[in-house]
């Protein structure tokens, strides 16, 4: 199988620095998540590894190969960059076959991905007609067509229905199953902590992270836990004891920074002390990205009266 190579990546529009020395491998057999906020340089990284932009330094390889220099890359790369670059006076078919026509594919691949992306029952209408979830869709068909090794997604979700949005999860955790290469850019953090297995976070250009989804996770985080108990004075010697400072939460519930369920639970059960709820608490993708890229946006909305007043 195939993987993504980039190394000292760098791309300069006139003064400004969009991609800066960017080294990290994409590897088969799982789902990377592409992550970053707007302007991190994740679209521009997308773009040079497809070789639709010159780098200003280093280089970005598909299997060791530019992929300018990949023969009928259709089969060896799919990507979805934009749902919008179809033509609209064609039919959904035709877009297919004329992709497949110049990349050595057999036509009839057009009316199998047609089928697996839904869209067999559209796909003499016009692309025009579409929906932005319908285009979504044939982009994906596009990017499958060729069967590639290799396969790139920017937002992929965008547009989808709740359905759609479980396919396309369904389609890229069975694609890394396959032993395939998928990079999956996204701003939707609950989506992205659905399917992906490794994260890739850029800020300003520059690679804030490379690590498995719950290393990325454990690093941002610190232990904590959520309890429940009939007997909470008791409860909350104990743990003072043991150098836990537990704090009740207006629902009743206790939390207690720093700890594990697992300690909690064996104190508790050592003193006798039955707990109703045990929950060790987890920090979200979300939370965990927000905290690595605060100071990395280049475009952050200034905090409203209300957030200002209640800070």
């Amino acid at each position: 199988m195939t993987s993504i190579d980039v190394h000292e990546l760098t791309k300069d529009y006139g003064p400004t620095r969009a991609v800066d020395q960017l080294t990290f491998s994409v590897e088969p057999g799982r789902v990377t998540g592409f992550l970053g906020p707007n302007g991190a340089g994740k679209s521009t990284t997308m773009r040079l590894v497809l070789g639709l932009d010159r780098p200003t330094a280093g280089t970005a390889t598909i299997g060791g190969v530019p992929y300018a220099s990949l023969g009928n890359p259709l089969r060896r790369v799919g990507a979805l960059l934009d749902a919008q670059a179809a033509h609209g006076s064609r039919t959904a078919r035709d877009h297919l076959l004329a992709l497949a026509v110049s990349n050595g594919i057999a036509g009839t691949r057009a009316d199998e991905v047609l089928e697996e992306t839904g869209l067999a029952a559209v796909a003499r209408r016009r692309i025009k007609t579409f929906s932005l979830g319908m285009r979504q869709r044939l982009g994906i068909a596009a990017a499958l067509l060729g069967e590639p090794d290799v396969v790139m997604l920017d937002e992929p979700s965008n547009g989808l229905d709740p359905e759609g949005i479980i396919w396309i999860r369904e389609l890229m955790r069975g694609m890394a199953r396959e032993g395939r290469t998928v990079l999956v850019s996204s701003h939707l953090m609950n989506e992205t902590s659905s399917f992906a297995d490794h994260l890739i976070v850029l800020g300003r250009g520059r690679l804030l992270a490379d690590l498995p989804m719950q290393e990325f996770l454990d690093s941002r985080s610190r232990p904590g836990v959520r309890l429940r108990t009939t007997e909470p004075a008791r409860l909350r010697e104990v743990l003072t004891r043991k150098g836990f400072m537990p704090e009740q939460e207006a629902d009743g519930r206790w939390t207690v920074d720093g700890a594990k369920a697992e300690e909690i639970g064996a104190a508790a059960a050592a003193e006798g002390i039955p707990l109703l709820e045990l929950i060790d608490q987890q920090t979200t993708l979300e939370e965990a990205y927000l905290r690595l890229t605060t100071d990395e946006a280049e475009f952050a909305a200034a905090p409203s009266a209300i957030a200002r007043q209640e800070a």
